[in-house]
């Protein structure tokens, strides 16, 4: 079981899938590195793969007297050092991407691109944070599991249901510690600047972020792709496995030159 140490000697628990050109996936509030267990035998086998708790959650380090979900980024690059990859397309999941975009801006040279899923990764800019705001008050009417996951997903599939509301029992961290970590973000022109392929992968149907939102932020971020998917909640990496993995298969081909690549196994499509 492979951990790290973080900036502050927090003790970070990571695993590595397969070889080839790298990728980090970035939990959000609800998850750990086992949430991504429909992505990894997906990729493993033409990507370095690379999952992680962050502080506070599964593995990693828990016992903190005061918890600062801050250092979220310093815990992504401690993985992504100790796992000696060149450089990783970083993706994160709602409250992981702005980690995984603030962790890519601190150490460009390490980020090939990130992924922000279901997330404007705290992008300081008025106009979209006005709407982002607006989305949740919109979100915080439904019940917790409605704004993640389609009432059709928890009835016709009750089994993956409850398996993810399990997810969250291995978890210290609450939302409450996280509110921080959207504080004192990136600027739409530091965000352009770096330069970084950015990809805003959102579901038409995320109750907690609007399609029109996310289609705001990835017209400001000029040069970013848009990755829009049609009847997908929140939660489509867990609800929709296979057009979350395509989305991000498209935009690994944008990253990473062909001749970097193994061909993709039979059966999968982009």
């Amino acid at each position: 079981m492979p951990y790290t140490s973080s900036a502050d000697g927090a003790r970070i628990y990571f695993e590595t899938h397969g070889s080839g050109p790298a990728m980090l996936f970035v939990h959000g509030s609800g998850g750990h590195h086992s949430a991504w267990w429909q992505q990894v035998p997906w990729f493993r086998d033409r990507y370095t793969v690379l999952t992680l708790d962050l502080r506070g959650f599964g593995r990693s380090e828990s016992s903190f007297d005061e918890f600062d979900s801050r250092a979220f980024p310093d815990d992504i690059l401690a993985v992504m050092r100790a796992a000696e990859v060149p450089k990783a397309v970083l993706i994160g999941q709602s409250i992981g991407a702005a980690a995984a975009l603030r962790a890519a801006l601190r150490a460009p040279e390490l980020a090939a691109g990130v992924v922000l899923a279901h997330s404007l990764g705290g992008i300081d800019d008025a106009e979209l944070t006005a709407l982002v705001d607006a989305d949740r008050a919109e979100a915080v009417k439904l019940p917790v599991l409605d704004r993640l996951l389609t009432p059709v997903f928890q009835r016709d599939d009750a089994a993956k249901t409850f398996l993810f509301r399990q997810m969250g029992t291995f978890n210290t961290a609450k939302m409450a510690d996280l509110r921080n970590l959207n504080s004192d973000g990136p600027t739409v022109d530091e965000v352009i600047a770096s330069k970084l392929p950015i990809c805003f992968l959102a579901g038409a149907k995320d109750a907690v972020l609007s399609a029109d939102t996310v289609r705001q932020a990835a017209g400001k971020v000029t040069g970013s792709v848009l990755e829009l998917v049609p009847d997908a909640p929140h939660s489509m990496y867990w609800e929709r496995p296979d057009a979350f993995n395509r989305a991000l298969e498209r935009f690994l081909q944008r990253v990473y030159p062909s001749g970097d690549l193994l061909p993709a196994p039979a059966g999968v499509t982009v």
